[in-house]
């Protein structure tokens, strides 16, 4: 065996490792927990990453939660994903479920954590997801109908690697000579009402007048759906999973002829630099009330302990203020409900310690923080600690 290889296997096995499962009926005394004036709203304090610490906290909206998220650390690297479903639960509990684990994988086969490594972890966990549609979408015809954006960050060796499809965003926090901060968008938003997407969907689909289409006021593709990318929404990419007329809403006026939506991420490489002071994930429904520069700003002028919660009741007082409502309004509704005011969201901040980042990475336990999913595990991330 390869001595790097030895070294992984030594790190997954014989390291002592602690699993924390965020939910909002659970408490483990580490700040996690519901917030008692919101019953929809669940959040994680404070914790330890490899070069850090992070806050997480979740607002739910729908029915079903369709947001599914995740950190997971070792000593030497930092995992955030965060996978906003749409039509259901079903891909964005996979993504949860997989992802990680197949990026894991790869970086041991290859020795190393790089672009290609994060890219071809997208295309397994789409493929797999595929498997299972193709198994059961006679059973269950709707499941050829759920997709999921999916927003991934890796953090190892000093550097941020960032993966997206769909439009959830990373945004980094920038400290400024005069002690201010200023925001940056890392990720691009893989959405039709973004002119660029509209141009690129043009150019990809010359023959088809229809690939985009602007109904109610909202630019969708196909009239159907706004992101371009996603995990899933298999009946938009291969023909054989076509769905049945009857589903009007996913209804498509002419058959399937090749693939309108992808599952090809945008990745990016971010050498972390020392004015790069914290990184926001966060799935869409913060973005659509709170600005870039709004959301660092309220990082950087407050504690850090709590700091995902306070973000997600600033967009939530945001989303209320636009109904002419409070937000104590809208905590008293339930869920469902609440999808007319506001969608599912999720926000992670992570904070960075360059002296952490200098010193190798920090002396924290292993943890595997998930988001709100039935069933999880010890952090598969240890396996990176090994790869020199």
């Amino acid at each position: 065996m390869w001595p790097w290889l030895e070294r992984i296997a030594a790190a997954c096995w014989d390291r002592v490792r602690r699993y924390a499962l965020t939910r909002r009926d659970e408490e483990d005394g580490s700040g996690s927990g519901g917030d008692a004036n919101d019953l929809l709203l669940w959040s994680r304090d404070l914790a330890r990453h490899a070069a850090g610490e992070f806050s997480f906290a979740v607002v739910q909206a729908n029915d079903v939660l369709e947001d599914h998220s995740q950190v997971e650390t070792g000593a030497a690297a930092t995992f955030i994903g965060v996978y906003d479903g749409h039509g259901g639960a079903e891909a964005s509990r996979f993504i949860s479920n997989h992802l990680a684990a197949h990026l894991v994988r790869l970086a041991q086969e290859r020795g190393t954590v790089s672009e290609d490594v994060v890219r071809n972890a997208f295309s397994a966990t789409e493929e797999g997801f595929l498997s299972l549609v193709r198994r059961t979408h006679l059973i269950k015809p709707s499941i050829a109908s759920i997709g999921s954006c999916c927003l991934v960050g890796v953090i190892w060796r000093g550097t941020l690697y960032l993966a997206n499809l769909g439009d959830s965003r990373a945004v980094v926090g920038c400290l400024t000579g005069s002690n201010e901060i200023a925001a940056e968008q890392l990720t691009r938003d893989h959405n039709a009402s973004m002119e660029e997407v509209r141009r690129e969907l043009r150019s990809l689909h010359p023959d088809d007048s229809q690939i985009v289409v602007l109904k109610n006021g909202v630019w969708r593709i196909k009239g159907i759906i706004q992101v371009s990318r996603s995990i899933g929404d298999a009946y938009l990419k291969k023909q054989e999973f076509a769905l049945d007329p009857s589903m009007t809403r996913f209804h498509l006026s002419e058959p399937l002829r090749r693939p309108v939506l992808t599952s090809e991420p945008s990745i990016y490489k971010r050498v972390l630099h020392s004015q790069d002071s914290f990184f926001i994930f966060a799935s869409d429904g913060l973005w659509e009330h709170l600005t870039n520069q709004q959301a660092v700003e309220i990082v950087h002028n407050n504690p850090r302990a709590g700091i995902a919660r306070r973000l997600v009741k600033a967009a939530l007082k945001e989303a209320a203020r636009k109904r002419e409502m409070r937000y104590n309004d809208i905590k008293k509704l339930e869920k469902g409900v609440r999808r007319f005011f506001h969608d599912d969201i999720t926000v992670v901040v992570v904070f960075i310690d360059h002296e952490l980042l200098q010193e190798g990475g920090a002396s924290a336990p292993e943890v595997s923080v998930r988001g709100f999913v039935d069933s999880g595990g010890p952090s598969s991330f240890s396996g990176l600690n090994g790869i020199s």
